[in-house]
């Protein structure tokens, strides 16, 4: 009979350590999910406001710009306005146009050129699924 209560015993002492070592596995996963949340979640909101900040900069931009190429232009018209006031307001529009053609180039490129978004996040998950796979799988 004590072998039936020795294995009984150990039976139940083998479930108490499985059911131990799942909730420590759980709650491992769980820490590791809560990590990469957070981390995600700071990577969003560094680039909400670096999205902000380039918005606004942008927009100050754009708006001193117009103002400062608008005075430009009146000032080449004013000053050929008795000899070639068409020429001169012609190579102005030419060379807005060029400019802007150069500015959304330059918006293109820059749009290309994205490393992407959420990099660190991304590459943490790719680290754990490696971490977490068996030895011989990529």
């Amino acid at each position: 009979m004590t072998d039936s209560t020795g294995s009984a015993s150990s039976s139940a002492s083998a479930a108490r350590g499985l059911k131990a070592s799942l909730q420590g596995l759980m709650a491992t996963m769980m820490a590791i999910f809560q990590t990469r949340l957070s981390l995600l979640t700071t990577e969003l909101e560094e680039e909400k406001q670096r999205l902000l900040a380039t918005m606004a900069w942008g927009a100050v931009s754009i708006l001193l710009g117009c103002f400062a190429l608008a005075s430009f232009a009146m000032l080449v018209a004013v000053l050929f306005w008795d000899t070639h006031r068409l020429l001169a307001l012609g190579v102005m529009a030419l060379l807005f146009l060029a400019l802007s053609v150069a500015a959304c180039w330059q918006v293109r490129r820059l749009s290309q050129a994205s490393a992407g978004m959420l990099a660190a996040t991304l590459a943490e998950l790719e680290a754990d699924r490696q971490a977490l796979s068996p030895r011989g799988e990529p």
